[in-house]
């Protein structure tokens, strides 16, 4: 035992005590303490990049196609009226502000009336309201006129794409036979009395849209009622049904049916039936520079038939600068009653109705040269059947002085037409507008040396302008060469040729109140359009216009 080492004999005792003491304790509890943790780390991938390259630029100009429509005016030739009328102040296309009431008096005792009423927004739905009423007295002895008219006239658009339009009206024409010779004769005022009255009637259904089939329609019946004051009465009713179908961009097929039908109940005499009924397939061609349309018009008058052509056709060169136009067509013209008296109001009631038959043949020219100017010329040759001529009635017995005037037929005659149109426009501030058109009448085949009552020249022109803001001047001119007619003694010769210079003013002296004035035949020249009665010499007429109605905000 004295050789043990004390080192180990401590070790030894050391173990035990140790050994003891955790065998006593025995609430605590084992735990694992870790001094380092593990955190695992992924290597980085590797990434493709992806550079973009831009492309290519476009240096290449785009083929663009327009079809801008002609902005300027090109203005219709228009004989001017007889009567003396007062300012028309253009609102077309301005539907707020147009209520309103004119009135005025002149220096032939011409008191003057007009009233304006609209309603509706002007877009989907609209009605107007019009009336009017004048009369002038001259200075030979019943060279009176009086007219009234009123009309009412209404649209609306439904939901569908379809738009209904029509409108009912009324006119009456009262006047006298003044034109007798010698002037000193006597007749009755009754007995010289020439009075007309119509009453008429539209209605129109079209669509704004195409159908399903790409086909566009818009048929339209119209009736008038015309009598005079001899118990003549006659009635018209045209029924016309247009269709279109387009094929495609360029191509569409055209198909018109029309039914015009006309009965004259004479006092006391067998009433006239007249009717004519006509089909007019065709196919119509359209690009951006040529358009053209070839087709026929069958017809029928009064079960007589007659083909026409309809060919038509013209090409546009340096946009629409300038443009030929030409082509060969045919239609009948329905003679009425009603037509005949609004040709010559002096006439008798016709004993009989005959269609005319109208074949023409034309060529001419059109479009614009400057900005604002337009200008149109054509020559043609027409073939006439059946035209209406009138000469003064001096058959027998009281009715010898002329001063009614009998309806002649004339079975062929040729019309060789030049005419030509002028336009110049800037905005609505300034238009002037110039026209003539000859008429040279051959091969007149029957019993006619001339074409009795037709005017060899016409011309007319026009000028709107606004001065300031608040003032509008319009002047008017027209003239003709005159007619053929026969003398009482059988003698052939022709009246003189006529000038007529017009001027009005208008001018706004308040917000609502607008004073105007017009003059007519500023020269004084009492010519003649139909034989033995001369027109009224220089007149004027002025007064007030006031415009009632509330601008649409």
């Amino acid at each position: 035992m004295k050789h043990i080492n004390k080192p180990v004999v401590l070790s030894l005792a050391l173990l035990s005590v140790t050994a003891m003491v955790q065998a006593q304790d025995t609430t605590r509890k084992r735990s694992v303490e870790i001094t380092s943790a593990f955190k695992p780390v992924l290597r980085e991938s590797a990434k493709i990049n992806f550079n973009a390259t831009p492309p290519q630029p476009d240096t290449s100009k785009p083929v663009l196609q327009y079809n801008v429509p002609n902005q300027h005016l090109l203005f219709a030739y228009q004989p001017g009226a007889l009567t003396p009328l007062a300012l028309q102040h253009d609102t077309a296309g301005v539907w707020d502000n147009s209520n309103y009431i004119k009135a005025g008096f002149g220096s032939l005792k011409t008191p003057y009336l007009q009233a304006g009423l609209s309603f509706g927004d002007g877009s989907t739905a609209g009605a107007e309201i019009f009336a009017k009423y004048t009369s002038s007295k001259g200075k030979r002895e019943y060279q009176e006129n009086a007219n009234a008219q009123a009309r009412v006239s209404a649209f609306y658009k439904t939901a569908g794409g379809l738009e209904w339009s029509g409108g009912l009206g009324f006119k009456a024409d009262r006047l006298y036979k003044y034109g007798y010779v010698p002037e000193t004769l006597s007749f009755p005022k009754d007995s010289i009395r020439q009075q007309f009255s119509t009453f008429s009637g539209r209605v129109m259904l079209r669509n704004l849209r195409e159908t399903n089939f790409a086909l566009s329609y818009a048929p339209e019946l119209k009736i008038d009622v015309f009598s005079d004051h001899l118990k003549n009465s006659e009635s018209n009713t045209v029924l016309t049904l247009p269709l279109e179908k387009n094929i495609n961009s360029d191509f569409a097929v055209n198909l018109g049916l029309a039914f015009d039908m006309t009965r004259l109940s004479r006092d006391k005499q067998k009433a006239i039936n007249n009717t004519i009924f006509y089909v007019a397939p065709g196919i119509t061609y359209k690009s951006e520079k040529f358009v053209a349309q070839v087709g026929i018009r069958p017809s029928w008058d009064n079960s007589e038939f007659k083909m026409f052509p309809n060919i038509l056709a013209e090409y546009a060169i340096a946009d629409k600068q300038f443009v030929v136009h030409g082509g060969w067509t045919g239609y009948m013209r329905k003679t009425s009653y009603q037509y005949l008296a609004s040709q010559n109001p002096w006439i008798w009631a016709p004993g009989e109705l005959k269609n005319t038959w109208i074949e023409e043949v034309f060529g001419g020219i059109k479009g614009t040269l400057v900005d604002h100017f337009t200008y149109n010329a054509r020559v043609g040759v027409n073939k006439l059947n059946n035209q209406p001529l009138f000469i003064n009635d001096t058959s027998a017995g009281i009715f010898s002085d002329g001063k009614s005037f009998a309806v002649l037929n004339q079975d062929k005659m040729n019309i060789i037409v030049m005419g030509g149109e002028l336009g110049y426009t800037v905005e609505e501030k300034f238009s002037a507008t110039a026209g003539i058109t000859l008429n040279q009448f051959t091969k007149l085949k029957g019993n006619n040396q001339k074409a009795w009552g037709m005017l060899p020249m016409e011309m007319n022109a026009s000028i709107r302008a606004q001065i300031i803001k608040d003032l509008w001047l319009k002047v008017d001119m027209f003239g003709w060469d005159g007619a053929h007619f026969i003398r009482p003694d059988g003698s052939t010769t022709k009246l003189k040729g006529a000038f007529d210079l017009n001027a009005g003013l208008e001018f706004k002296v308040w917000n609502n109140i607008s004073l105007w004035t017009q003059f007519n035949n500023i020269t004084n020249q009492e010519y003649q359009r139909w034989n033995q009665y001369p027109v009224y010499g220089f007149n004027f007429v002025g007064g007030i216009v006031y415009s009632f109605a509330k601008k649409n905000k």
